[in-house]
């Protein structure tokens, strides 16, 4: 559902942006819908890149944090058997 709704946000910022284009030009808003479709399809691509990356930074954020807490538990280990 995460990845649906990124890309197809993604999207819609597409063709937003598109409409504001076609604004700034006076132009009209249902003047060539291929480029509509073409920058809808540009920014959902945009969309999946960014959701993949998330995915990939919140794997390395989770295997980092657990590296770290297996490293403080051998310091405290250490610790406890240099105490005793």
């Amino acid at each position: 559902m995460a990845l649906l709704s990124t890309v197809l946000g993604f999207s819609f910022f597409g063709l937003a942006s598109r409409f504001g284009q076609l604004a700034i030009q006076k132009r009209n808003l249902m003047d060539n819908l291929a480029g509509h479709v073409i920058a809808m399809g540009a920014f959902g691509y945009a969309g999946y890149w960014v959701h993949r990356y998330e995915v990939r930074t919140n794997e390395l954020i989770a295997w980092k944090r657990a590296e770290i807490a297996e490293a403080q538990a051998k310091a405290e280990a250490a610790k406890a058997a240099k105490a005793a």
